[in-house]
């Protein structure tokens, strides 16, 4: 007697157990999805965290395939990672934006000085006779270059810090071409002499 109600119990058990994993995780595929939606729609995980969502994408998707499938323990599982690649995805867009805005800061800064020593620099080589350059191309790089760094500045106050980054690094590869054809003439003007 006490062996059938051992069995019962555990043939209860079993079905419990059975019964709990033959149905959908409703409530964690709900979340699941929900997760992932704010994520694709949070600016800064779009930007920033493009991979880690998706990473949720696929997860999510995976989820729905295990689901119909009938592998709930498996759907479960892919909600959780949905839910955890989701909130990364929004984690990681606030930071990679905050790691953006320095960096562009950081770059307009140190573009700032660049312009008065590369005039500088264009003002000493008008001075050097016979000096074999192009005065007027890089009289007009530099203005292109004046107008990118104000773009550049623009895009960094309306938070378009990856615009604001681009334009800064074109600034920059101007500015060190103008540099550049300014020594190479010094250079080849020195060797004529």
């Amino acid at each position: 007697m006490k062996k059938i109600a051992i069995i019962f119990q555990v043939v209860l058990v079993l079905g419990l157990v059975m019964a709990a994993c033959s149905s959908p995780p409703i409530e964690e595929m709900n979340r699941a999805q929900d997760a992932v939606t704010i994520a694709e729609n949070d600016a800064n995980a779009v930007v920033y965290a493009g991979n880690t969502l998706v990473r949720a994408k696929d997860a999510l998707a995976r989820m729905q395939s295990e689901a119909d499938a009938k592998r709930y323990d498996e759907a479960k599982n892919y909600a959780a990672e949905a839910i955890m690649n989701a909130e990364r995805a929004i984690a990681d867009g606030r930071s990679g934006r905050e790691r953006a805005r320095e960096e562009a800061g950081n770059l307009l800064n140190s573009l700032s000085g660049a312009f008065a020593e590369i005039q500088s620099a264009i003002n000493a080589a008008k001075g050097v006779p016979n000096l074999l350059l192009d005065f007027n191309a890089v009289e007009q790089d530099l203005a292109l270059a004046r107008r990118t760094y104000d773009d550049a500045l623009l895009s960094l106050r309306n938070e378009n810090y990856p615009d604001a980054i681009a334009k800064g690094q074109t600034v920059r590869s101007l500015l060190s071409s103008i540099n550049t054809r300014i020594n190479e003439a010094a250079v080849e003007t020195n060797r004529k002499q």
